[in-house]
């Protein structure tokens, strides 16, 4: 029978076998040879139909996963999924309600119930060091398909058949975390995890994951933890997250040397700051933060902090702090009266500052090279006219994006359009009317059309893709120039920014005209 739809075409085809009472008898004769004693009954067995086979069918053939995406188990199996999601956080080792399986639509979801669950697990883990140790279940199988190093653990030649494998260097919290990515296909990543999660990753190469770790810690990149993660990174070999990690300590330089995870670095990466030829940041304050490091190292190898023993840990390092090139208060103030200098070395420092044969010196004597900054101007042309631009405490605002991370230095402003005249200006960078960033200071223009620069404490880290609010309330009885024939996009370098209207703008300032003519960034 060929079955067809209201438009012609074949949607399956049926065939039917038809038992004829000959064959039903003589299969009944078989039968009766072999002893069958209920051939009569037999002969009145009704014709039997098959379905055989379905044909021109051009559907693509579905998986369980795409005729369920995503779906929820019923609500009458709710509670008891809820029970198996709570099973695999406490590793309870309660014995399921039959037919588990049932509750969940995709083999994915049903791996999953397997995730830190005793069911069937033929492999226990002892995590963490001596004292911290937890014990995982595992399965074999779904380990080995997830890790090339699990797999021949398992079923490599040298693999040993041991029901409890010890792993005293990796974090339980770390390898739970790797566990649920390969039985789940989950990522699961926390601030306070997620160094231990990277080296779980690398040491079972789980690439996707540690990819994800990487990204993670990017993302939260700061001043605070950038020294430390430029640690971590080194040790890991991750090149991008190391280059990341160099862009805000260059650029955040004075932050990231008084953030507590400096104290926290190796000795190794502590060369590598100090010899840092772009640090963006005063040398006392790098002087500063070296003894801050040398005083938690004393702690670490268990020695009293004395000046002996902080030039001791500091060793060679002391001499890649460039203290001939500081303010020669900063030096006779801060380095001269530390204690960490010898004698002969703070009297040839002084020599070096006021002598005109200066002597020779172990220390460094050449400027660090810092950060060139880049200067984001949004107008084509300024003015001035007899009744703008008058400041009387109303803020002129602007938004900005950019595509690539950046750090905002500061901005460039017009000056006064009737001479020589000094303002007072106080400037805000804003996220989601969070303040990020604000300083007040005053600036002098020569009654020129050139913009002058104000400038931030630090530099204030902006993430691509979001826009930002920077605003200055100006306080000076002159008038002063005005941009005009503003854009929506301007192109610096390598960085594209976008500029729209501000909320917070009262005293005229906007995309086409106004304040606030040039950002001021590293990139």
């Amino acid at each position: 029978i060929l079955m067809v739809d209201e438009k012609g075409k074949n949607m399956k085809c049926l065939t039917f076998f038809l038992m004829l009472p000959e064959t039903v008898k003589s299969r009944s004769k078989k039968s009766s040879k072999k002893g069958n004693s209920s051939s009569s009954s037999n002969s009145k067995l009704p014709p039997v139909c098959y379905e055989i086979i379905t044909l021109k069918t051009k559907k693509k053939k579905k998986m369980a996963a795409d005729i369920f995406p995503r779906k929820k188990p019923a609500n009458t199996n709710t509670a008891a999924v809820q029970q198996y999601h709570q099973q695999n956080l406490n590793n309870n080792n309660t014995i399921p309600a039959p037919n588990w399986q049932g509750l969940y639509p995709t083999i994915r979801e049903r791996n999953a119930v397997m995730f830190n669950n005793d069911l069937m697990a033929d492999v226990h883990f002892v995590v963490g060091p001596p004292g911290g140790t937890q014990r995982l279940p595992g399965h074999k199988y779904v380990l080995a398909v997830g890790s090339s190093v699990f797999h021949a653990m398992f079923y490599g030649e040298l693999a040993e058949d041991k029901d409890e494998i010890r792993i005293p260097d990796v974090e339980p919290a770390a390898f739970l975390a790797m566990l649920k990515y390969i039985y789940c296909d989950e990522i699961d990543l926390a601030a306070d995890t997620v160094l231990a999660t990277l080296y779980a990753a690398k040491k079972y190469i789980v690439p996707h994951l540690a990819r994800a770790c990487v990204n993670f810690l990017e993302t939260s990149l700061s001043a605070k933890n950038a020294c430390v993660l430029l640690s971590q990174s080194c040790l890991f070999e991750e090149p991008d997250l190391t280059q990341r990690c160099w862009e805000v300590i260059d650029a955040q330089a004075e932050l990231a040397l008084k953030s507590e995870g400096f104290c926290d670095i190796d000795f190794q990466t502590l060369e590598s700051i100090l010899r840092r030829e772009t640090l963006n940041a005063k040398e006392i304050v790098v002087f500063e933060a070296a003894l801050n490091w040398a005083e938690v190292e004393c702690q670490r190898q268990e020695l009293t902090a004395t000046i002996e023993n902080k030039r001791k840990v500091l060793g060679k390092a002391l001499y890649l702090i460039r203290i001939p090139t500081m303010a020669l208060d900063d030096f006779a103030n801060g380095a001269a009266q530390s204690g960490i200098l010898t004698l002969n070395e703070t009297n040839d420092i002084f020599l070096w500052y006021t002598a005109a044969k200066k002597p020779e010196l172990q220390f460094v004597s050449k400027p660090r090279k810092g950060l060139v900054p880049q200067r984001c101007h949004r107008f084509q042309s300024c003015a001035y006219r007899s009744n703008q631009w008058r400041y009387r405490g109303r803020c002129d605002s602007i938004q900005f994006a950019v595509d690539k991370r950046v750090f905002i230095a500061g901005f460039g402003l017009y000056g006064s359009s009737c001479g020589s005249a000094e303002y007072s200006a106080k400037i805000e960078l804003k996220r989601q009317g969070v303040i990020l960033g604000q300083n007040l200071s005053k600036y002098f223009s020569d009654g020129s059309s050139n913009t002058f620069p104000v400038w931030f404490e630090y530099p204030v880290q902006i993430e691509p893709d979001t826009f930002y609010t920077a605003s200055v309330i100006l306080d000076g009885n002159e008038l002063s120039y005005f941009g005009q024939e503003g854009m929506t996009e301007v192109q610096c370098g390598k960085v594209t920014v976008q500029f729209q209207c501000s909320s917070d703008s009262t005293n005229g300032t906007g995309v086409q005209g106004g304040q606030i003519p040039e950002l001021i960034f590293y990139a």
